[in-house]
């Protein structure tokens, strides 16, 4: 035997009793827990929450992003964690090379580990969060750049800034060795870095 279809007083009872009781963000999310009770299409359960706001009985605020609006607030928050992640790897890539020789077995290993990561990764990953922050200007397969497609443009554009950067100092006074590629790197990937936590923060306040 088919349910009986609740009246308006009866429905509207329910209503508020869901929205006391599960305290949703959003008209969405209210009508998903009605639904749950009550299966009417949304469009009728809609109609009945207008109605009760309009009465003045049922108030829906949306909930406040947790995302600071300060940059010493978003740097302390779990949101920049990318950002202490590129550092932390740059700075120790940049120790190792500097304090530990070609010979130093097997601490040489870690040195190459983190070396492979610091050129082929690390700066194509921080210009691609410079230039992409949370939305994407160009076609792709959703409105933000997913993980295969990030990780794909930050391997390319990291041998892209490898090479170039190697081509110009290839015509200063240093030339191609270790020290000035490793402190050109640092440099980009820390600058990169930077411009994209800021530009991060920016996106995240405007679209609270």
């Amino acid at each position: 035997m088919p349910k009986k279809r609740p009246n308006s007083l009866t429905l509207h009872q329910s209503i508020l009793y869901i929205a006391k009781s599960n305290s949703p963000a959003t008209v969405g999310e209210l009508v998903k827990f009605i639904q749950l009770k009550h299966p009417l299409p949304e469009d009728e359960i809609i109609e009945h929450i207008l109605d009760l706001q309009s009465q003045g009985k049922l108030a829906l605020h949306e909930r406040r992003s947790s995302t600071s609006s300060t940059m010493k607030g978003y740097l302390l928050s779990a949101q920049a964690r990318w950002y202490w992640t590129i550092a932390a790897l740059t700075l120790t890539t940049a120790a190792l090379v500097f304090t530990i020789p070609e010979n130093a077995y097997p601490l040489v290993y870690a040195r190459y580990l983190l070396g492979s990561t610091f050129v082929l990764w690390l700066p194509g990953y921080s210009f691609i969060r410079a230039l992409f922050p949370t939305k994407v200007p160009i076609p792709t397969g959703t409105k933000e750049l997913d993980n295969v497609e990030r990780v794909a443009l930050s391997l390319v554009t990291s041998l892209a800034l490898v090479s170039i950067t190697g081509l110009l100092l290839n015509y200063t006074p240093w030339g191609i060795t270790l020290t000035p590629i490793t402190l050109s790197l640092l440099t980009l990937t820390m600058t990169f870095a930077t411009v994209a936590i800021l530009r991060d923060l920016k996106s995240r306040v405007l679209a609270q």
